[in-house]
């Protein structure tokens, strides 16, 4: 992307045009991903309005023995037992996080433009 240079932590970490449609993607699946922000590991999008803090990793690895990285999204936040100061004790997050997960799924498979090459819910990929 234009510009996207200017805001890498570390050189190579692409991945803002994806960060930018999966956000706007996610929001027009009721999802409140509210902000994209280059980390120095690849791209964070915030998903707000949950129990629980969360967000989805983008970030390149190379899947095959090719020097081309592959981007990968990953929801970042484990899934099982959370510890909440808001709630003062556990939230369950299994159910959220793979039903975002699920959601990824959905919009990666709807685009055409967009191939799956590997699937993985666990992190790292």
């Amino acid at each position: 992307m234009p510009g996207e240079d200017d805001e890498l932590v570390n050189e190579g970490m692409y991945g803002k045009a994806f960060s930018e449609y999966l956000r706007d993607a996610l929001a027009r699946n009721g999802y409140q991903a509210t902000q994209v922000v280059c980390e120095d590991w690849g791209w964070w999008v915030t998903i707000a309005g949950l129990q629980f803090s969360c967000g989805i990793g983008i970030y390149g690895i190379r899947i095959d023995d090719s020097d081309d990285l592959d981007l990968c999204a990953t929801v970042l936040t484990p899934r099982g037992k959370k510890w909440s100061w808001g709630r003062f004790g556990f939230l369950d997050t299994t159910a959220e996080v793979d039903r975002l997960h699920q959601t990824i799924r959905g919009i990666c498979t709807a685009d055409e433009d967009v191939t799956i090459v590997a699937e993985k819910p666990d992190f790292p990929f």
